[in-house]
């Protein structure tokens, strides 16, 4: 019986040990699309394919206001950006003086806040009204490597804060604007010991920062970084080569992540603006933009002008804001209401079909903060000129992509077009432009109010 006994509770710990080290060692999703930038779930937790108001629903929760970046998670803990104070009314923004950034922590399991910290802004800012309105103020998603979160506000610059949410240190990197006056929007990233940002509009510069004092490492300043909104991804070409490759205007560009220098270029699609994100797989960079639209598969490596040397393919596939995904051999990018698929192998198209509810998604659903280019009107399925702004991301098998006026498409991840679903999680007019996160079975949604929960009872 002893032994017996011994066995038995011998058994508990183990289980309880293994339940421990799951909890822990559950994926977070710690940036931009995810821990390594691929909008791909590791995670074999189950996530629920329809959910509204009423069903698999966990949490909401309003912000302080709105935001266009994304949610990140780290351990049972979320970070979410966004700001109060100036602009949040586009027929009446107010003073500038008045605005704020917040960062924002929140417990995962029932969305009651933890902390959050306000930060005053470097003036004068970006006005707020036109295209920069389709954005504000809180558009890069932060980055954390698990001890600290990094985010960037523009012209007030670059901060760190530890998990407590004390700040660590704030770095200025620039404050001039965009020609447009589009503002930024590019995320941090991390490699090794730097945070990298992508200060297009307020420097036309990509600098390193030392994560653990802010101070500057390294900057790489480029006239064509001026209209550039999306965020530069880590390719690993060999066991000694790391490139930073980053999308701008007409070209490709690859940068040596410890010292900022040039390594290789490409020329890509023609577009005067750069939009969404490149994206990577097995050591090959793919690029599809709206602006005049084109696609392009270019290997990475290689010194210099690698034009004519590491095109793999090219296309005129037309993106539109949001960056594609690359799953199993495929792309998936989301267009016009439309669903598309290509092979990332040849660039073939392997199908291209219309959403269900997209239409109506933007016939009679506002979704813009205050009117305008982003409220839903003349827009099929989140289009316009601006389009939708959120990025598909697969976990469980299956695509998850949220248009911008709220109508939240499933679609199984395979070569052949299956919508599984098209959810809500509200019927009031609210922005959905923030790429969702997931982990461990949950999915983070924010819109320009709330933040919501999607999980299984």
């Amino acid at each position: 019986m002893f032994m017996s006994g011994r066995r038995d509770f011998a058994g508990f710990v183990a289980l309880t040990l293994l339940f421990i080290a799951t909890a822990v060692t559950a994926a977070d999703w710690s940036r931009f699309r995810g821990p390594n930038g691929s909008g791909v779930s590791a995670d074999t937790a189950a996530v629920p394919t329809t959910w509204s108001e009423t069903e698999n629903l966990k949490w909401k929760v309003a912000l302080p206001g709105p935001g266009s970046s994304s949610p990140i998670i780290v351990g049972d803990r979320i970070f979410v950006t966004c700001w109060s104070g100036y602009g949040v009314d586009r027929g009446n923004p107010g003073d500038q003086k008045e605005l704020r950034r917040h960062l924002i922590c929140l417990d995962r399991n029932s969305g009651k806040t933890i902390w959050s910290k306000a930060v005053e802004p470097v003036l004068p800012e970006d006005n707020y009204g036109g295209m920069f309105a389709e954005h504000g103020y809180a558009s890069h998603t932060p980055v954390s490597d698990g001890e600290r979160i990094y985010v960037y506000f523009g012209k007030s610059g670059a901060l760190a804060f530890d998990m407590e949410g004390n700040q660590l240190w704030q770095t200025k990197i620039g404050t001039e604007s965009d020609r447009r006056g589009w503002g930024s929007a590019s995320s941090p990233v991390l490699y090794e010991d730097k945070v990298i940002v992508t200060a297009s509009a307020e420097s036309q510069a990509v600098v390193a920062l030392d994560k653990a004092t802010g101070k500057e490492v390294w900057r790489q300043e480029a006239a064509g970084l001026g209209s550039t909104w999306g965020t530069p991804v880590m390719v690993k070409v060999d066991d000694q080569r790391t490139d930073l490759v980053l999308g701008v205007p007409y070209e490709f560009w690859a940068f040596n992540p410890d010292d900022g220098k040039l390594r290789w270029y490409c020329e890509v699609m023609v577009t005067d603006s750069y939009c969404s994100s490149v994206v990577t797989d097995d050591g090959v960079v793919y690029g599809i933009e709206g602006q005049g639209g084109g696609s392009i598969a270019v290997r990475a490596g290689g010194k210099g002008d690698v034009t004519d040397s590491h095109v793999v393919w090219s296309g005129r596939d037309s993106n539109r804001i949001g960056t594609p995904v690359i799953y199993q051999g495929r792309i998936y990018f989301f267009s016009r209401g439309s669903a598309n698929c290509i092979e990332a192998e040849s660039g073939k198209m392997v199908f291209q079909s219309e959403l269900e509810g997209a239409a109506r998604s933007s016939q009679s659903r506002g979704g813009g903060q205050q009117g305008g280019f982003g409220s839903g009107q003349g827009r099929r399925g989140g289009g316009g000129f601006g389009g939708d702004y959120s990025s598909p991301i697969i976990a469980d098998g299956k695509i998850y992509f949220t248009s911008r006026s709220g109508d939240m498409f499933v679609m199984k991840a395979s070569d052949k077009f299956e919508q599984l679903a098209t959810n809500r999680v509200t019927n009031e007019s609210e922005d959905f432009s923030a790429t969702p996160a997931v982990s461990d079975g949950q999915l983070f949604i924010r819109s320009s109010k709330h933040l919501y929960c999607i999980a299984s009872p």
